[in-house]
């Protein structure tokens, strides 16, 4: 007995440590990226992977990245990129959410061979639909305003139209019908009635729209020339440049300021994702 106490005691000991080490692997580049904020252009290439500052250079790194490039200061950028964001993840979530719903609740002809069609979409990378939507844009003279980042979200999302009808489909209709009784319309079966019951699958589709708009750098680097409107993607492209002098310092020190929006709303949301698993689970 105290023997086989004593091996899951080992065993325990040793997946905790594994744990560590795993865990200490994913967080690196993170850590890494932290700790380089700090140091000195001088310094930080000096010894690579130490996460050891030698010379600290903290104020200068995060000052000089705010001060940002071309004389537009990188507040700038972070107010384009929240612009864009915010506006497109909601176009990007209302309109896959009123696509699903028809796809998941009404009956139209055809209805089975568009959603073949959406989901086709998924398997279309991204660089191809940037070709026309280059040239519906340019005929709208939407190219390098904001409009052009963020009208393309508005039409919704493969992804998030898979993702809110396997959602959909597993409510039952009985739902609906009550509801269509008591006299209420389509719209507002949909926002009275279902959208409550479907919050956590919408809120995982504004998380990821959230974090693939704010990250985007092909197209607003495809639809844009004015570094004013750029986005924090391309503002930190901005500061190196083969022929001049490379700002690493800034360019951490950004990068680290420009994950806090996206931690910030992943941990408001955070029970949200695990709600929306959950119920898939359950569902599944």
């Amino acid at each position: 007995m105290t023997m086989n106490k004593t091996k899951r005691q080992i065993n325990s000991i040793l997946f905790h440590i594994g744990a560590c080490a795993l865990g200490f692997l994913m967080i690196y580049p993170l850590l890494w990226l932290v700790v380089s904020s700090f140091k000195s252009n001088r310094t930080m290439f000096t010894n690579t992977y130490s996460l050891v500052v030698e010379e600290p250079a903290i104020l200068e790194n995060y000052m000089s990245g705010f001060e940002g490039i071309a004389g537009i200061p990188f507040s700038r950028f972070m107010l384009n990129s929240v612009i864009v964001t915010v506006i497109g993840t909601v176009g990007a979530v209302f309109t896959s959410l009123l696509a699903a719903y028809a796809f998941s609740r009404i009956k139209f002809k055809g209805s089975g061979f568009w959603f073949s069609c959406v989901m086709i979409t998924m398997m279309i990378p991204a660089q191809v639909m940037v070709v026309p939507q280059y040239i519906i844009l340019k005929k709208l003279s939407l190219i390098d305003t904001y409009f052009a980042m963020i009208v393309p979200w508005f039409f919704g999302g493969a992804f998030f139209i898979f993702l809110l009808v396997q959602f959909f489909k597993g409510i039952p209709r009985e739902l609906d019908e009550a509801a269509y009784i008591d006299g209420c319309s389509k719209l507002q079966i949909l926002f009275y009635i279902l959208v409550p019951v479907v919050k956590p699958a919408i809120i995982n589709a504004a998380i990821f729209a959230f974090y693939w708009i704010w990250q985007d750098f092909f197209q607003p680097l495809i639809f844009m020339s004015t570094t004013s409107k750029f986005t924090i993607p391309l503002a930190l492209n901005m500061f190196t440049d083969p022929t001049t002098y490379n700002n690493y310092g800034g360019l951490f020190a950004m990068s680290v300021v420009s994950l806090l929006p996206v931690l910030i709303f992943f941990i408001i949301f955070q029970r949200y994702l695990v709600d929306g698993i959950a119920m898939d689970g359950i569902k599944g």
